[in-house]
């Protein structure tokens, strides 16, 4: 089975999984999570590959990480997550990624994200739930964040650390392209 075909399928088996362990109906579901009921229907039929906007935005509305999500086994206490299994969720033509390198339940969802930002780039990202936190570390480059429309200049060595229930982007203005580390905190659903 293809990498995708594999994704797909456990993206519908878990999220029927944990909207059923959640007693949410996909109505629920869809108005929590801000998706319609129709694209919920067709993710969990495995019929559509869909945005990582999209999968960010059930993973919230469920209280679980997009690593729980897209996981296709039940692993051991200790998991080792191999460099040619991390999901690249997102991707430019001009060579900007995101790469879901490792996820957990702690207690509520837990990522560590690799990134890289082609100069002149950036990606936004949705308000995330209130109390979410995201870390970052830049490893080359600068990178620009704003958050809730104030931007920040992240230099090469330097890290910040956010709350993400608020509209923030990151964007690369330099010259060179920007690599970056970062863990998202999200609180358990309640």
């Amino acid at each position: 089975m293809a990498d995708l075909d594999l994704l797909t399928q456990s993206l519908a088996r878990n999220v029927r999984r944990w909207r059923t362990e959640r007693g949410f109906t996909l109505d629920t579901l869809a108005a929590r999570a801000g998706v319609s009921r129709g694209m919920l229907i067709q993710i969990e039929q495995a019929r559509t590959n869909p945005s990582i906007g999209t999968v960010v935005k059930i993973g919230d509305a469920l209280g679980i990480s997009v690593t729980t999500l897209l996981d296709y086994e039940q692993g051991p206490k200790v998991r080792v997550v191999p460099a040619d299994q991390a999901v690249r969720l997102w991707h430019t033509e001009g060579g900007s990624y995101n790469r879901l390198l490792a996820g957990t339940e702690a207690p509520g969802p837990l990522e560590l994200w690799d990134w890289k930002l082609m100069p002149g780039e950036h990606s936004d990202a949705d308000p995330h739930p209130a109390g979410t936190v995201e870390l970052v570390h830049v490893t080359a480059g600068e990178l620009t964040l704003e958050v809730d429309g104030v931007r920040h200049a992240v230099p090469a060595g330097a890290s910040a650390t956010f709350e993400a229930d608020a509209p923030h982007t990151y964007g690369n203005e330099g010259d060179v392209p920007t690599r970056m580390v970062m863990a998202v905190s999200v609180p358990p659903v309640r």
